[in-house]
């Protein structure tokens, strides 16, 4: 594939339907769209119909030289076009590892690539001719699982995507709750232990350094690198290369039944409870949806996590619980996500395209009439015949 092909040579492949979201999914076009996932090690790509169905799905790792913004852009606008070859696509959603501004235009910030203030939406609009809505990637998730995974039927939902650090996103009432600048559901960085670990984002003490699958895995290393006999099990299984110890290794040997596995997972599943009892008490949503890679634990990491909710809800026994579930999408809920949500552009700019059109009509009929031949300011008369 060439990364630089003209999209406006694509005929009519890619359509211009819109730049804004704020439109009911209910009423939104029923087109294809692409949604796109980006983070720091893959860039997930794939088209979704209105129901939320997969119909094709290409991923391709970050680029190496993703310290340009530059190469990335290239490499969504590859993929959007691969899949453009074979589908009918409308709009482009991504979903980013980052802050995304309150007009979702630009990346302020991503902790894994070089975007710093990033005009993405606009960059990428240009180049595929197409209207493209960015996110952050736990709202596109959060967004999914509202319209077709485990938060269906919730008015007032918040998620909490567990992977190497802690994301989140509010949904209240089928929009998604960003605050005044974008960037809200940053919920990792809540402060819960005063002068606790030191966390990448400069602070101490944050949420995601007890309930992570960095915590995860920090645990589990520092008790193989101790020698502890309770960690000969996993320092066996790494044969003694404790680098090699993950989040994955660590929950398929809970599932084994190792002792330790089993206990450092309920431990992060206690801190998990903590935080969320926390939000419950500022946001009082109806249903927390727990995703990302570390949710994969299931039971052994949300069992405890509702056992330490219920002991810290504030008026515990006064009032209504929010039910804690864990996501049914999987890692495709943020590309799922990003594609819904740009469809919901689709509508606004149907119309508006809709109405250039009949305008075009309306001036092609009036100049119709003022060409020679025409019949505009004049009467119809039958010409007169011979003798008259």
């Amino acid at each position: 594939m060439n990364t630089y092909r003209d999209p406006a040579a694509r005929g009519g492949v890619l359509r211009t339907v819109g730049t804004r979201e704020r439109r009911s999914h209910l009423s939104a076009p029923r087109v294809p769209t692409v949604g796109i996932d980006i983070g720091g090690t893959k860039v997930m790509a794939g088209v979704v119909d209105a129901d939320g169905t997969i119909l094709e799905k290409i991923r391709t790792e970050t680029p190496d030289k993703s310290k340009s913004p530059k190469v990335v852009e290239d490499t969504i606008v590859e993929l959007v076009l691969d899949l453009s070859d074979r589908h009918d696509v409308h709009a482009v959603g991504i979903g980013a590892a980052g802050w995304v501004d309150a007009d979702r235009a630009r990346v302020l910030f991503a902790p894994h690539l070089a975007w710093r203030n990033e005009p993405l939406r606009d960059a990428l609009q240009d180049r595929l001719a197409v209207p493209v809505m960015v996110d952050n990637d736990a709202n596109t998730a959060a967004w999914a699982e509202w319209r077709f995974g485990a938060g269906r039927g919730e008015d007032h939902l918040v998620m909490i995507t567990l992977g190497t650090g802690i994301g989140g996103a509010i949904l209240e009432d089928g929009k998604v709750k960003r605050g005044k600048y974008g960037v809200a559901g940053e919920f990792g960085h809540m402060q819960v232990v005063p002068g606790g670990h030191r966390c990448p984002c400069g602070n101490r003490g944050c949420w995601e350094q007890y309930s992570s699958g960095n915590a995860l895995v920090r645990e589990a290393r520092e008790l193989a690198a101790a020698d502890s006999p309770v960690a000969y099990e996993i320092i066996e299984r790494v044969k003694g290369n404790i680098p090699e110890i993950t989040g994955p290794l660590i929950t398929e040997l809970a599932r084994e039944g190792d002792a330790m596995c089993v206990e450092l997972l309920q431990d992060i599943g206690q801190w998990l409870g903590v935080g969320i009892a926390n939000l419950a008490a500022a946001l009082d949503p109806s249903c927390f949806v727990i995703g990302g890679g570390v949710s994969a634990a299931d039971d052994l990491l949300i069992g405890p996590a509702r056992d330490a909710f219920r002991r810290h809800l504030t008026g515990r026994g006064y009032r209504p619980e929010a039910r804690i579930t864990r996501a049914q999408l999987g890692p495709e809920a943020g590309m799922v996500g990003a594609a819904d949500l740009a469809r919901l552009v689709a509508r606004r700019f149907r119309r508006a395209n809709r109405r250039r059109v009949e305008r075009y009509e309306r001036y092609e009929r009036y100049a119709q009439a003022l060409r020679p031949g025409g019949t505009h300011g004049r009467t119809s008369r039958t010409p007169e015949e011979p003798g008259s």
